[in-house]
């Protein structure tokens, strides 16, 4: 065989794996989307309040119909109350699944999550302080200054795990190490303060488990604006997040900044990351399980990983929603459960992937 037959062969057998590669990203999104679709519909029929499904379908017609106005107490109920929840669940959904598929570009490790760089830490001490604080004392407030508190506590242990991590050599490792201490310090301090102030145990305690309960259109709104623009940017910087994958001096060489750039990508996921779990506490997992679980069946290649991961993170987290309400004793902690899903998860990549990450 020829060096020009060799060549063509090498050639067609890169644009078959690609072409394979595209089917099986569009056959996950097209489940994906109707995945969704059928669970936003079921988790409308879902609550204290009981609807049927054929109720549920004729009251979304009727708040079509007339512009967000329907005259059932169910069509009330479905749209008050239920889509904005739903819309909630799919957004964050969506954003911490991208938030964990970049941060495990950007630290060369499939075995990170978004909250590595202490995130969820100094989201839940920002909101204890607020909580403690005495300043919360209307619906009005609670909707701005918590999670304002929860984004200011994030981005703050962000910034702090940066400072931490580049004084250790900014290495991949000096991330993870910094976001750990930092994190353990802040989980520390919020212990320390929440066993000083029982009377308000309950409610950050409810917070930190992670739920959607009570999210109404205004936090919807609040949630899915930033979290929508956040993913446009990181969708357009796709390609660059590929040529990361060569290692920042490799980039360099090829041209691109790359220092600046994982510095303005690490803080732009932990801006996404701050505004998931503000307003909807602390739901571990979704950022290592649903990128890691995309890329066994499209690959690394972030122009196909991030669209898949976008779709595939809000059905998981609409499976566990529908799941925790699908109780008659009252709704589990959405956190909890992800929690209980994706630990097993994450020993089985411990065992599989570790020896490639060991230090």
């Amino acid at each position: 065989m020829d060096d020009q037959t060799k060549l063509k062969n090498e050639v067609m057998g890169r644009i078959v794996g690609t072409a394979q590669i595209r089917r099986r990203a569009t056959a996950v999104i097209t489940t994906g989307l109707v995945s969704i679709v059928v669970l936003y519909l079921l988790s409308l029929t879902m609550g204290s309040y009981p609807v049927s499904f054929s109720e549920a379908l004729d009251q979304i017609v009727e708040i079509v119909t007339t512009g967000g106005n329907p005259s059932e107490m169910s069509g009330k109920v479905i749209f008050n109350l239920r889509m904005p929840r739903e819309l909630a669940v799919i957004m964050v959904g969506a954003g911490l699944a991208i938030a964990g598929a970049v941060m495990q570009a950007l630290i060369h490790n499939p075995l990170v999550d978004p909250y590595i760089t202490g995130v969820s830490s100094g989201a839940s001490f920002g909101v204890m302080l607020i909580t403690i604080s005495g300043l919360v004392t209307t619906s009005i407030s609670t909707l701005w200054m918590v999670p304002a508190a929860g984004i200011v506590g994030a981005i703050a242990a962000f910034a702090l795990t940066m400072v931490v991590a580049e004084a250790a050599g900014g290495r991949a490792m000096s991330y993870v190490l910094g976001g750990t201490v930092i994190g353990l310090g802040l989980s520390a301090g919020t212990t320390l303060i929440m066993s000083l102030n029982a009377d308000h145990l309950e409610n950050i305690a409810s917070w930190m488990f992670g739920s959607f309960a009570g999210v109404e259109w205004n936090e919807a709104v609040l949630i899915t604006v930033p979290i929508a623009l956040i993913i446009g940017v990181v969708l357009v910087n796709a390609r660059r997040l590929n040529v990361m994958l060569l290692g920042e001096d490799q980039a360099m060489y090829l041209g691109m900044e790359s220092r600046r750039f994982k510095r303005n990508m690490l803080l732009l996921i932990s801006v996404l990351t701050a505004f998931c779990v503000s307003f909807c506490g602390v739901i571990g997992f979704i950022g290592l399980i649903v990128p890691h679980l995309c890329r066994m069946v499209v690959g690394g290649d972030n122009r196909v990983l991030l669209p898949t991961s976008m779709i595939v993170g809000p059905v998981v987290l609409m499976l566990a929603d529908v799941f925790c309400r699908s109780f008659t004793v009252g709704e589990l902690p959405i956190g909890a459960i992800i929690s209980v899903i994706g630990v097993p998860f994450f020993v089985y990549l411990m065992v599989k992937e570790g020896k490639r990450y060991a230090m």
